[in-house]
C-alpha cells in the first residue's frame, strides 16, 4: 500500500514552476508548494504473495488497484 501526494501532481507543480523560470521567474526564490491531491494505491498481487488479506472496504476506497 501506499498513501501520500499524487506523483502526477507533484510533475505538474514543478512544470509549471519550472516554465514561470523560463518566462523570466527568480529561480533562487520558489515559493512553497505542496501537493494537495492525496491517493491511495494498493497492490493486491505483492499483498497475495506476502499472505495478507486487504479488506472490502479498504479496496473500495482505494484510488487505484494493482492486481
Amino acid at each position: 500500500m501506499s498513501y501520500g501526494g499524487s506523483s502526477t501532481e507533484g510533475w505538474r507543480l514543478a512544470g509549471a514552476w519550472t516554465g514561470r523560470v523560463l518566462n523570466g521567474g527568480r529561480p533562487g526564490n520558489p515559493p512553497v508548494q505542496q501537493v494537495t491531491k492525496i491517493e491511495l494505491i494498493i497492490n493486491l498481487r505483492t499483498a497475495k504473495g506476502l499472505g495478507l488479506t486487504v479488506p472490502i472496504t479498504l479496496l473500495g476506497r482505494a484510488d487505484e488497484v494493482i492486481e
